[in-house]
């Protein structure tokens, strides 16, 4: 596990704020109609113009920019012809290379009108990572985070993905230490100033299980219900986390009060 300099941190942080805005530019065209291929085609075009390389293409050999994920499927959904519809949820993963760091940041979109299930599926799921994040300080522990957000998804009777987890990051994408939503207070690695951790809640409206379709990447809740995905990257401070990847372009292209 590497600590990271002022320096390394500024350079993840180049790459949190272009992902954060490739989001935001994708946000600009979800909408009934859209196939993923398009989207994946308009994040790598923005990509590129910011200097980045696509951080998910070729990595162990995914084809694609973007992650996206509709309805019951968690994350890792290859872009394709398929188009959105009314009513669909949709994860997108983004991530970036530039100056040798990773950039790494993911949100869960309405397509349209939602059932009130549904919307507070994302809306707590958004939440429960503002809750994690606020564990991530040094001296505390990696479980703090944990299960902050085990206690307040569980809380809404929601499951969370335990195959998967949020990951530190840097030169390589995915860097020790893991970051499970689940587990107990106290335990785990001590958070140290200089981590620089992915924090991403995958929750599922129905049953924790997931599977794994014969794409050999998209993972799917098992039961068909919908799974909502968010994701920040943080530097650990003494005080408070500095977070480095943002919602607030995306926000500024939904308008208030929207998910």
């Amino acid at each position: 596990m590497e600590l990271k300099t002022g320096d390394e941190i500024e350079l993840l942080r180049i790459n949190a704020l272009i992902v954060s805005r490739t989001l935001a530019e994708v946000a600009k065209y979800i909408k009934p109609g859209i196939s993923t291929r398009m989207l994946d085609k308009i994040a790598e075009d923005y990509l590129r113009s910011e200097g980045a390389i696509p951080g998910f293409k070729g990595y162990n050999g995914f084809p694609n920019a973007l992650c996206i994920s509709i309805n019951e499927e968690v994350v890792h959904g290859i872009p394709g012809d398929r188009v959105l519809k009314n009513s669909d949820i949709v994860s997108v993963d983004c991530g970036s290379i530039k100056h040798g760091y990773y950039g790494d940041s993911a949100y869960t979109f309405a397509v349209g009108e939602l059932k009130p299930e549904v919307l507070n599926l994302l809306q707590r799921t958004k939440e429960s990572l503002n809750i994690g994040i606020e564990m991530a300080v040094a001296g505390k522990r990696i479980g703090d985070i944990s299960s902050a957000i085990q206690n307040y998804i569980e809380g809404f009777g929601y499951s969370i993905v335990r195959e998967l987890v949020g990951h530190g990051i840097g030169t390589k994408l995915h860097e020790k230490p893991d970051v499970p939503n689940y587990g107990r207070k106290g335990t785990g690695i001590k958070l140290q100033e200089g981590m620089t951790l992915c924090i991403e809640p995958m929750i599922n409206l129905g049953t924790k299980n997931v599977t794994q379709s014969k794409d050999g990447w998209t993972v799917r809740a098992a039961d068909g219900a919908p799974s909502a995905h968010y994701e920040l990257t943080i530097a650990v401070t003494k005080n408070e986390a500095d977070v480095l990847s943002t919602f607030k372009y995306i926000e500024e292209v939904l308008g208030p009060n929207k998910i």
